[in-house]
């Protein structure tokens, strides 16, 4: 047909939509379904002007699917079904399994994990929005898992306390176009929850490597390797109390889209944003679009207490910020500075090359080196 091939009847009815895309105007990672030819990803195109090889158009008014590519002795497939495991019992282990092609919805999951499973050694690839979802799914285990090429997240974790995640690798994750920079997309995302994410390797995803926000407490996130992830590495934001430790951050932040760019207000290495109680101790942050960035911002109230910067400390890290790194310091809004004594830097090294460079941030300045220990940061610390 033009060029093109059609099939018919195929598609659901049309359904409420949902999910921040890269594309804010036409939307493409919001519906669900996908479409593979041979095992090829095939991307979403919202017109058929726009359909060339590679690609697909649902049309959903017409319920037709169309394709630019010959499908003449190959195997199609479109994905449907929204998961491939629902939770209705505790104590499950799921293990061995390979779990791809689901339709799952944005902020939704293909496997869905409940209180006190274990979800050890499966390859979990190529849905539409979250591989493995942990929702309200206390005392969970995901582990040794490898977790890639899924429409959104590798990982999610919802209202679920004392949850480890520990040992898998997440990669290549958000295919499907959702928002890079501000959207749950990436690696791994975890909000209003609690428990360990621990010796992961988080590579390469288009989005935020591993990312607590709204809520989070008693959170450790301890001997990661993340890296090449297009927004922040690791990202703790309007949460409470998390120990972030022992990681190595390299080469975060270099994505491009809405949101993205080399201001401490869009982070790279390790990101706080907006809460207390946060130790960031040992890490190695290398390359990174900044290296430490820390943001005071009005975000309201919690279930405990104001979301605020506070009793933040920064210590024995080191932090290489070479000719591609932007800064390392805190920025504020008008509304909310950072209060006196709130972040504490300490025995940290840095690497910035230039010592007269203007590698540090406080109070809406830059700063050389020399100015930001006069400023009461890293005055027992070290730079070369």
């Amino acid at each position: 047909m033009g060029g093109h091939w059609v099939v018919r009847g195929v598609l659901p009815a049309a359904y409420k939509l949902k999910g921040k895309c890269e594309d804010e105007k036409t939307n493409p990672c919001q519906p669900s379904e996908q479409l593979f030819v041979d095992g090829k990803h095939l991307m979403r195109v919202m017109s058929l002007e726009q359909l060339k090889p590679g690609t697909f158009f649902g049309d959903y008014q017409a319920n037709a699917v169309y394709v630019a590519d010959d499908p003449m002795g190959k195997a199609v497939e479109m994905s449907r079904t929204r998961t491939a495991i629902e939770v209705s019992a505790r104590d499950v282990t799921i293990s061995g399994l390979t779990i791809e092609h689901f339709a799952s919805i944005p902020q939704g999951g293909a496997l869905e994990v409940g209180t006190g499973w274990k979800v050890v050694a499966n390859e979990v690839r190529w849905n539409h929005a979250v591989g493995v979802m942990v929702i309200e799914g206390d005392g969970a285990t995901v582990s040794g898992n490898t977790v890639v090429d899924n429409g959104q997240l590798g990982i999610g974790q919802y209202h679920s306390a004392d949850v480890r995640i520990t040992g898998n690798l997440v990669t290549r994750n958000n295919t499907d176009g959702f928002w890079i920079a501000d959207w749950e997309s990436g690696g791994i995302k975890s909000t209003r929850s609690s428990g360990e994410v621990s010796g992961n390797d988080i590579v390469a995803n288009r989005g935020i490597g591993m990312w607590s926000d709204i809520a989070e407490y008693d959170r450790r996130i301890v001997g990661n390797r993340i890296r090449d992830n297009a927004a922040d590495g690791i990202r703790y934001e309007i949460s409470y109390q998390a120990v972030i430790e022992g990681n190595v951050v390299e080469g975060n932040g270099f994505g491009t889209g809405r949101g993205s760019g080399p201001s401490l207000w869009d982070g790279g290495g390790i990101n706080v944003n907006t809460s207390s109680g946060v130790r960031v101790v040992g890490n190695l942050i290398r390359g990174n679009r900044n290296g430490i960035a820390l943001q005071s911002r009005t975000r309201g109230d919690g279930p405990r207490g104001v979301y605020v910067l506070s009793d933040v400390v920064i210590e024995g890290n080191q932090v290489v910020m070479d000719g591609q790194t932007a800064s390392t310091g805190v920025v504020e809004n008008k509304e909310s500075p950072a209060r006196d004594g709130a972040v504490r830097f300490s025995r940290n090294s840095y690497r910035i090359g230039d010592r007269g460079a203007e590698r540090f941030a406080y109070r809406g300045k830059t700063m050389t080196w020399s100015q930001w220990q006069a400023a009461g940061f890293d005055q027992d610390g070290v730079s070369s």
